[in-house]
């Protein structure tokens, strides 16, 4: 699994003032802000939220698509990041919750809090799983 997680959002100017922003790959997902930088703040927090609501309901998650000059490419934090990437690798397997946890020697409910975006899980143990399931975490640092 080679993934980037850079994805795109289209950004409309509204006439009364202030811009929407619709993620791309998710069509639920929109919102808006009156500055350009408060409006892709407002699309990170729309995305993490979609991305939560998805893998709550153990739906899929789509990888980004390309990203076109017209957009904005939004990511999300590398804790974010990691967890969805151990729960791609979880569904890539077809793995349970339970079943991981016998392979980290823990509790379910540990597992459950991997997954869970809003819980604030430390990396290693995020690595240590994704480790269990043949896959590695690699951090890469770009400008922009």
């Amino acid at each position: 699994m080679n993934n980037q997680f850079n994805y795109p959002v289209k950004l409309t100017k509204q006439k009364e003032g202030g811009y929407m922003a619709q993620l791309v790959d998710f069509p639920e997902a929109i919102t808006q802000g009156e500055t350009l930088e408060e409006t892709l703040n407002e699309a990170i927090d729309c995305l993490e939220e979609a991305i939560a609501h998805r893998i709550s309901k153990k739906l899929a998650i789509p990888m980004p698509s390309h990203i076109k000059k017209s957009h904005h490419a939004i990511s999300l934090p590398t804790t974010f990041i990691a967890k969805i990437a151990l729960y791609l690798a979880m569904k890539e397997k077809k793995m349970t919750n339970i079943h991981l946890a016998k392979k980290l020697d823990c509790d379910e409910k540990e597992i459950r809090r991997l997954l869970d975006l809003h819980y604030n899980s430390k990396l290693p143990r995020i690595e240590e799983a994704l480790g269990k399931l043949g896959k590695r975490l690699e951090v890469h640092v770009v400008s922009f």
